[in-house]
């Protein structure tokens, strides 16, 4: 799985003309999920996700997290993170979860972050979307996380 992650001001992504999630304060994520990812992945993911520090404290410092601000969270399924763009000039997909297997990893991966408290709205899987967010910073990491081991899942 791959996550990138913008820290954002507001969010809100728009399916045909429609509004189908909208934020204020906290992270817009674009969850990208490829053939043999895991729920092991994204328990990984989602923890990680929830408990980073790179929200300022009251001195300007990237001290505290998602919980802390009690930020919340707009997920979008973005199956190109997928892609690979290392042969030729038109991205190759063969690495994407199949669409079946892939939106029922991505439901479960907000529903680990939804049991944290943390308030996620999504777009619709598989449409397609209209992203708007004010990132805050900017501040945008990539995280990915691929076929963990118990003892990964912990740390």
């Amino acid at each position: 799985m791959k996550v990138v992650l913008q820290r954002v001001k507001h969010a809100a992504v728009e399916v045909k003309g429609k509004i189908t999630g909208e934020i204020g304060r906290g992270l817009c994520l674009l969850v990208g999920i490829n053939k043999g990812d895991s729920e092991n992945d994204a328990l990984y993911l989602a923890n990680k996700i929830v408990e980073l520090r790179i929200f300022p404290d009251e001195e300007g410092k990237m001290n505290l997290s998602l919980q802390d601000i009690r930020g919340e969270v707009l997920a979008v399924s973005q199956f190109t993170l997928a892609g690979s763009v290392k042969k030729g000039r038109r991205p190759s997909f063969d690495k994407a979860e199949e669409p079946g297997k892939a939106e029922k990893l991505f439901s479960y991966f907000v529903e680990l972050i939804r049991q944290r408290g943390i308030r996620i709205k999504t777009g619709v899987f598989g449409a397609l979307m209209d992203v708007r967010l004010i990132n805050d910073g900017p501040v945008t990491f990539i995280i990915q996380k691929k076929n963990l081991s118990e003892n990964e899942m912990k740390k």
